[in-house]
């Protein structure tokens, strides 16, 4: 079978041994439930209950703030204490509504569910945005926003993204072999939106298990002929976006365009398990697997979680800690957030906890750049990090802008691989942010 990749990237250590072969287990919360307003890019979802109200699991309790945002539905039944700012897994405070949990769980009627083939087009569609679903790898865009190009018809791929290259996550892995069939119902349901396109499972070669699984699911669905599984090098950022269509298509797009622009469009593996949950059994998103891992984790492992619920109660579902950790991540160790409270809720794109004894990173001491160009080697987005950085630490917008420092993807490869340990993503990241804002203005 051939492998594909792009040019560029890095073999980190893994750490995926720690999780991958334990089977995802269920979370029941005790705690009340924090529901961050803004789950997702766009805008905030505005609070459709008040203090005092009693909600059902399923039940609406924010709704759309616009086009691009998405409605936030209750995981549990119980009272809305009130709105509250509460840390999020990224470290900022952010608005919240909070439910006292009744451990009830008593969950609101959904109502029949036509079959997929006697819906149109705007139906399914309603059914997802409705549903409350985003891009649940990281980023969050709103996903009935992703699948309404202008032009529908000349979407060609839809590519299921299964490289999960990030190291330590292995939520998707345990997905894709535990939820094999829900994942593919999720792939048919998006082709019967775009009829010329063909989809495509992209996953690493370092899982060949879940190759055969999703290869046997294809062909019990009868969807071979709509449906392929394509190896990737294992290699990070494998699934990265713009790195992903390109291994898989050869199409290129930069800052300034849309996958839908290269005739594609790409959806997390756990996206497609809640377009099936919200097309094919009429259920909002309420709930997603959470790897928590780390050497700092007595029983590292998978877990399925209602949003909203703490990352304490992760942690102890996970046995707790070993030792007291130095540093704690969402996400994964390469592009997630250090986190400043366990207390923050889990949210639609929280992928992972990571917990470790030691803080290595801080540890670390820049020096000087020795022009060895390993971070030009390595960068998948072809750039000169290093010459990027310098624009930035200057704060030069003009030469960082000219330089193409927008192409960047924040994948953090230049840092891991720079030995004067400079920091490079960051410096990057920051100068262009501040480029973008300032673009949109």
């Amino acid at each position: 079978m051939r492998l594909l990749t792009f040019a560029g990237g890095i073999h980190p250590d893994d750490g995926k041994r720690f999780s991958k072969d334990r089977e995802i287990q269920p979370v029941i919360p005790q705690g009340e439930m924090a529901y961050p307003l803004s789950q997702h890019i766009g805008a905030p979802a505005k609070p459709a209950v008040k203090k005092g109200d009693h909600v059902l699991k399923g039940q609406v309790i924010a709704e759309a703030g616009g086009f691009v945002s998405a409605p936030v539905h209750a995981s549990v039944s119980g009272t809305v204490k009130g709105i509250e700012q509460r840390f999020s897994p990224a470290g900022t405070k952010t608005d919240c509504i909070i439910i006292e949990n009744d451990g009830l769980y008593t969950e609101m009627e959904y109502g029949s569910v036509k079959p997929l083939a006697e819906m149109t087009r705007e139906e399914i569609l309603q059914k997802i945005g409705d549903a409350g679903i985003v891009g649940m790898g990281g980023a969050g865009f709103p996903t009935r926003v992703k699948l309404s190009p202008k032009e529908p018809d000349k979407i060609e791929y839809v590519i299921a993204n299964c490289a999960e290259c990030e190291p330590y996550i292995t939520a998707d892995y345990r997905c894709m072999l535990e939820y094999t069939d829900k994942i593919v119902s999720g792939m048919k349901v998006l082709l019967a939106l775009f009829p010329n396109a063909r989809g495509i499972f992209a996953v690493e070669d370092n899982k060949k298990d879940c190759i055969e699984k999703l290869e046997e699911a294809i062909h019990a669905a009868d969807m071979d002929d709509q449906m392929d599984v394509e190896a990737l090098m294992t290699k990070y950022p494998q699934g990265a976006e713009r790195q992903l269509i390109y291994t898989v298509t050869k199409r290129a797009i930069n800052s300034s365009m849309l996958p839908a622009d290269a005739g594609c469009i790409v959806d997390n593996v756990e996206t497609l398990i809640a377009v099936h949950q919200a097309v094919i059994e009429g259920k909002p998103l309420l709930e997603r697997i959470v790897t928590v891992s780390g050497d700092a984790v007595n029983n590292p492992g998978n877990f399925k979680v209602l949003l909203g619920t703490s990352h304490r109660e992760l942690a102890e579902a996970a046995g707790g800690f070993s030792a007291q950790p130095e540093k704690l991540i969402s996400g994964g160790p390469m592009m997630g957030f250090a986190m400043v409270s366990l207390d923050a809720p889990v949210t639609k794109t929280s992928s992972s906890l990571l917990a470790f004894q030691k803080d290595a990173v801080s540890r670390l001491r820049e020096s000087a750049c020795i022009n060895c160009g390993r971070c030009v080697e390595v960068c998948p987005s072809r750039l000169i990090p290093s010459r990027l950085a310098d624009h930035a630490k200057r704060h030069d917008e003009a030469s960082f802008t000219a330089m193409n420092g927008l192409e960047c993807v924040e994948c953090g490869s230049c840092s891991y691989v720079c030995p004067a340990k400079r920091q490079l993503k960051q410096a990057i990241g920051s100068m262009r942010k501040t480029a973008l804002a300032n673009r949109k203005k």
